[in-house]
């Protein structure tokens, strides 16, 4: 083996195994984006109902199914399930009937959205179309698709939180939107430990609803998520706060703050690590009371499940997120 061959040899291995290898893992999931904005905008062009908020009621139903579900729907192309009955109609005597124009007859929602002559519930295609047709209803606009999804749904809150992921996707123009920051920066003084469902007693007994971020006062404090700011102001038992909703149906809740950003109100879009106020020690009495307590951020997260709004332990979150932060704070 010749000197000249035995460097390039030797450069090739060196360059494949220096050369980080393609994770197949993200790959499918940027492909799974990539298909269902596609779809989207497919479904959009023939319908008139705009592709955000197609995407935004396909977030929400995946949200939703996923609580109810031990299957993982994140991995299905469409996240929305059509009522069987009222696919076909409800007094169409056949339940598994795919043929359009018996369908039709039968005055059921189904509708045929890729052209193959067969309306079949199980078709992503079919799927979309028929959910579009049925927002499409009421008109273009806003107002009106707002009508159309509390027709669909029954509920304020489904229609608030649709209409915020149709603003997110608008404004980022993408669905992508899962990445998560720790709610304050790693590289300054801080410490926390779990305590969330710990007894409180001030207001009445009832459980600690998050995890207590100690921190100097002035430290900012970061949007964990990207997402819509859907509150702001003076509570009595966590002072100043900010309530932000991201689109996987999570509710984040910072309190006893300082102050807020000057750039952020109720309606702001955000995204993770933008500074959205400073840690202070609000709280625990009427509007403006301060330093009954030592500073520090108090974090929350609630999920809605479609009917309720619940708080689980945001401790194992961030972690995570802590450790993220600090892998990146180092690069």
């Amino acid at each position: 083996m010749s000197f000249l061959f035995r460097t390039l040899f030797l450069s090739l291995l060196l360059f494949c195994f220096s050369t980080p290898l393609v994770d197949k893992n993200s790959l499918a999931k940027q492909d799974i984006f990539d298909e269902r904005k596609a779809l989207y905008l497919k479904t959009a062009a023939v319908t008139g109902v705009p592709w955000t908020i197609l995407a935004a009621c396909d977030q929400y139903e995946r949200n939703i199914h996923r609580l109810k579900s031990t299957t993982n729907t994140n991995d299905e192309l469409i996240g929305i399930k059509m009522d069987e009955h009222l696919w076909v109609g409800l007094l169409n005597p056949n339940p598994k009937d795919t043929n359009p124009k018996s369908i039709g007859f039968f005055q059921g929602q189904g509708k045929d959205g890729n052209g193959d002559g067969i309306i079949d519930i199980h078709s992503p295609e079919d799927v979309l179309y028929s959910y579009a047709s049925i927002l499409s209803h009421e008109g273009p606009g806003l107002d009106n698709e707002k009508i159309a999804l509390w027709k669909m749904y029954h509920r304020g809150k489904t229609v608030e939180m649709i209409t915020e992921y149709a603003k997110l996707y608008r404004h980022f123009n993408t669905t992508q939107l899962e990445t998560h920051a720790f709610p304050v920066p790693v590289h300054m003084n801080y410490d926390y430990q779990s305590t969330w469902g710990a007894r409180r007693g001030w207001g009445g007994l009832r459980i600690h609803e998050g995890t207590d971020i100690f921190a100097d006062y002035g430290t900012p404090v970061l949007a964990t998520s990207y997402g819509v700011i859907e509150m702001m102001g003076w509570n009595k038992y966590g002072g100043w706060r900010i309530g932000t909703r991201d689109p996987q149906n999570n509710y984040h809740y910072f309190g006893h703050l300082r102050g807020y950003a000057n750039n952020v109100h109720e309606g702001s879009v955000i995204k993770p690590g933008q500074v959205i106020g400073y840690v202070g020690s609000s709280g625990y009495g009427p509007e403006g009371t301060q330093g009954k307590f030592p500073p520090h951020l108090h974090y929350g997260m609630y999920r809605d499940n479609g009917r309720t709004e619940f708080s689980f332990d945001p401790y194992p979150y961030l972690r995570t997120w802590e450790t993220k932060s600090l892998q990146q704070h180092k690069k």
